[in-house]
């Protein structure tokens, strides 16, 4: 790497390279799993010896301006060697595909689940079976504003940045070995932030700010250009799946087989997590006695994965969605029927074995009936020749919480004047954590009787707020949500007078009785860890339900698919606030129909802004979105409530898949559905050509592994 010239270019303060880093150079994200051949520690600061793909950063410029920083970086020149480069895991999952990272293998995680009966005979047995092969895209975030962060010194020494994290104690601790500075000394500040969608849990530019600012000494900041933001950022996991379901005469679910690997790109950190999704959301929220799953993740030359609202579900339900839709036609019900006969009951058990507190599948599908009727009579009135008419319709289920033994802590304090602070690090990644901190805080102190805007927060800073934990995972409403109630619980308590009246501020004071009180949420005892030779546990306190109906119109002549209407009912628990959970609602819809559509960043020259990479225009989008709900209180969760965010970005995508296929009798395997492949199969179809999905090698034999797995089980403990 030269960077001579750029020193001696006007206003530069320093070129910085992986030789300024003074820790070990690598984010220390670990994988908590068992199976997993790697530790999560690969993610190098600045390069220091090899790219693992385009986005990776070799040098950062510091000068005094953006446009002096950005002319000196042209002149940062560096040699390199042309290595294979492998952009897709069905390259990696060959069986003499090189190692791509020479710490560990290319599939470096594989999951097992395993449920009831062997399915091999239970399937073959079934008289009804339907297969598939599935593939969904590298989804962008595609959040307006491209990422931004500064890092500086603080009054009293600490290493100060400020970002858009979603996890701010989480960032702490992931960076401060490789930037070789002391975790008790970093503080982390979450900026305004209008979305991230999960790509904020990131802590890479963090990272890279907090170098700089070690290695100048000086405050810094960087904001990316759209292109760089695009690379450098990580994007929904690809996912390759084979599966079958099987159900019996009458249509009820028998079993499922699937192998399900996701493309984690370059690097590992969140894989532990995301390979657990595809052990526990494919062929939910259905009542199925028999299962065998295998779950990967695999490593490629392309942009990293992370996380994505729905986390790792989209992927599964992709396969699984279909599948449904596929076996319904085959046994001759109804999709809606199909679906309703084989939902969660009270006291059915998901693929992991695990009960839930509420079971409202049913009322959901009751509840859309009517409209799915009309729907599908509506298309049945106004499709023609040249544009047909369709209706498709998906369900789909997310956790609530991040794992097991989930832990919050948020704080409330009593002010002189008698209002009250509180105090915590709920991110506020545009979702409302505001308001949700308000809502919360104005109904556990509801016996104070304050107003609103007697309620201030001091949210999002590490040096003034405890650690609440990520917003992510739907567990932030939820965590919170109980901590507030613990909180205020304390805070009123100590407070109350033996007459039940309530002392001030002062009378706090002159009786030397604390005024401020740390709330805590911990699913610890709710919650069991996943056993990884079976897949069966409870990692997660809660869950929400929903089912996405559309109705789409395809141009025959074009294969241009046009949403015209989405409509989702959903069992979020009790909603406190109908404006944000709408919002939740319909930004999830949205994202779906770009998911299904038009988003993607594969080709890394043309999927370098909004418009290149699929960004939904406003005429993509139908005015007619609707969302209704079902209010089953959760026993656990703080007011009846629980997380909602994630529901809503479930499914909606296999809707408008499955609304396709309804329309035309065309199904589309490989997303998003782009025009030319939607007419190139309708152009089969009417030839009278099948253009059959083929089944992906994901590296090996479902059954040998299964089958090894059952014969050497990993010891944990």
């Amino acid at each position: 790497i030269d960077t001579s010239d750029a020193e001696q270019m006007s206003g530069v303060e320093k070129v910085i390279t992986h030789k300024d880093v003074k820790g070990i150079n690598r984010i220390t994200f670990p994988i908590a799993n068992p199976w997993a051949k790697a530790n999560g520690f690969d993610h190098s600061i600045l390069v220091s010896e090899k790219i693992y793909r385009y986005g990776d950063i070799v040098a950062v410029v510091a000068a005094r301006t953006k446009k002096e920083a950005r002319e000196a970086a042209k002149k940062v020149t560096f040699e390199y060697e042309q290595l294979p480069e492998y952009l897709n895991i069905l390259e990696t999952m060959a069986i003499d595909a090189p190692q791509v990272n020479p710490e560990y293998p290319n599939i470096y995680i594989e999951a097992p689940l395993v449920k009831g009966q062997d399915t091999r005979e239970v399937i073959k047995n079934s008289p009804h079976v339907v297969e598939g092969s599935f593939y969904s895209q590298r989804q962008p975030h595609l959040v307006i504003e491209p990422d931004t962060n500064q890092a500086y010194f603080d009054e009293e020494g600490r290493l100060t940045v400020q970002c858009k994290s979603l996890a701010l104690g989480l960032t702490k601790g992931v960076i401060s070995a490789g930037i070789g500075f002391p975790v008790e000394n970093i503080r982390i500040i979450e900026n305004p932030t209008g979305a991230s969608f999960g790509y904020a849990i990131s802590p890479l530019m963090p990272a890279i700010v907090a170098v700089a600012a070690m290695a100048t000494e000086k405050p810094v900041t960087v904001t990316l250009s759209y292109e760089e933001h695009q690379h450098i950022t990580g994007k929904r996991a690809p996912s390759f799946s084979n599966a079958k379901l099987a159900c019996d005469e009458k249509g009820k679910l028998t079993a499922i087989e699937y192998e399900m690997a996701y493309d984690k790109g370059a690097y590992t950190e969140t894989a532990g997590i995301l390979v657990q999704k595809g052990l526990r959301f494919m062929g939910a929220p259905y009542t199925i006695p028999n299962a065998m799953g295998l779950s990967k993740t695999v490593i490629s030359n392309h942009t990293n994965s992370t996380a994505y609202r729905g986390f790792g579900s989209p992927q599964c339900y992709t396969c699984s969605e279909q599948l449904m839709d596929m076996l319904a036609e085959k046994v001759g019900m109804d999709p809606l029927e199909f679906r309703y006969i084989n939902v969660y009951r009270e006291g059915d058990v998901s693929l992991n074995g695990n009960q839930f507190d509420v079971y409202p599948m049913v009322e959901i599908l009751d509840k859309l009936r009517p409209s799915y009727r009309e729907a599908l009579e509506r298309a049945k009135k106004e499709s023609t020749p040249e544009l047909r008419r369709g209706v498709g319709i998906a369900c789909g289920e997310y956790n609530v919480t991040s794992g097991p033994n989930d832990h919050a802590e948020v704080a409330l304090g009593l002010n002189p004047d008698g209002t009250v602070t509180h105090y915590n690090t709920w991110e506020d990644q545009g979702q409302g954590a505001d308001i949700g901190t308000l809502v919360h805080t104005h109904e556990a102190l509801r016996p104070l009787g304050l107003r609103p805007d007697q309620i201030s927060l001091c949210m999002n800073d590490t040096a003034l707020a405890p650690i609440t934990g990520p917003a992510a995972g739907s567990r932030s409403h939820y965590m919170a949500g109980n901590a507030t109630i613990n909180a205020a619980e304390q805070l009123m308590n100590a407070m109350r007078k033996d007459d039940g009246t309530y002392r001030t501020y002062a009378e706090m004071v002159r009786e030397e009785i604390p005024i401020k009180y740390l709330g805590i949420s911990d699913t610890t005892g709710q919650t069991t860890d996943m056993d990884p030779n079976t897949g069966q546990g409870n990692p997660t306190a809660e869950y929400t339900f929903g089912v996405f109906m559309a109705e789409v119109e395809v141009e025959v002549a074009t294969g241009k698919t046009k949403v015209l209407s989405m409509k989702c009912i959903a069992d979020v628990g009790v909603v406190g606030n109908f404006l944000a959970v709408e919002g939740q609602a319909f930004g999830g819809m949205e994202h779906g129909i770009g998911m299904a559509l038009s988003e993607d960043y594969d080709d890394i020259q043309k999927h370098i802004s909004l418009i290149g990479s699929g960004f939904p225009f406003i005429n993509m989008i139908p005015d007619n979105m609707t969302v209704e709900f079902i209010e089953t209180p959760r026993p656990t969760g703080p007011h009846g409530s629980s997380g909602c965010a994630e529901a809503f970005q479930s499914s909606p995508h296999v809707a408008v898949i499955n609304g396709i296929y309804n329309a035309c009798g065309v199904r589309v395997k490989e997303l998003p559905a782009r025009p030319e492949k939607v007419k190139a199969l309708l152009e089969a179809k009417a030839e009278g050509r099948e253009i059959e999905q083929k089944k992906y090698f994901l590296g090996s034999d479902l059954h040998e592994t299964i089958d090894y797995i059952k014969a050497n089980p990993v010891t944990v403990g």
